[in-house]
């Protein structure tokens, strides 16, 4: 695993697993939510997030977790070697986020853009249920386009089954020599 993507609903896990994975292989993970939202919750552009996001990939080893498919996305699905889909189910993913809301209320989150506080309004829990879960088959189809290309697919669907996959994941070693002189 050297070029990750990770897509799924909000408040599935995309960002812990990204997190806790990126730490094992020793990848600083993009957050898409991190380019995507500027101070006060306002949204960046998308030339601007397409510029972030190309210079992350020239790296030999990236994780990228979020959705966005306006940025990229056609991209990151060719470079990936692996997609992670967390497939978490609706009433998980809203205590998930009620979850995330306590814990970080009046802060920003370490996976957020700098200066958007936590917040937990109707429009958020609307997408979390609903209008989120409409972009089910676009990750349906990245999950058959990758598996047709041979990429590493991993269909996770709930916190159990994200552990599980995290513990069997083999930390990174380098095999590069470092001469000493």
């Amino acid at each position: 695993m050297e070029r990750i993507m990770i897509i799924g609903f909000s408040g599935g896990g995309k960002s812990t697993t990204a997190t806790e994975l990126g730490r094992k292989l020793g990848i600083e993970p993009l957050h898409f939510d991190s380019i995507h939202w500027l101070p006060g919750w306002v949204e960046n552009t998308r030339d601007n997030e397409r510029g972030i996001v190309a210079e992350y990939m020239k790296n030999d080893r990236w994780i990228i977790e979020g959705n966005y498919a306006r940025v990229l996305w056609h991209e990151r699905m060719e470079q990936c070697d692996t997609l992670v889909f967390i497939d978490v189910n609706r009433i998980t993913c809203l205590k998930n986020v009620v979850h995330r809301y306590l814990k970080h209320r009046g802060r920003t989150r370490p996976d957020m853009g700098e200066g958007c506080n936590e917040k937990l309004d109707l429009e958020f829990i609307r997408w979390v249920l609903y209008d989120g879960r409409r972009k089910r088959s676009r990750y349906i189809d990245a999950v058959r386009v990758a598996q047709e290309q041979n990429k590493r697919v991993y269909i996770l669907k709930n916190r159990k089954q994200i552990n599980k996959w995290l513990s069997s994941v083999e930390p990174y070693v380098s095999d590069e020599r470092i001469d000493s002189k």
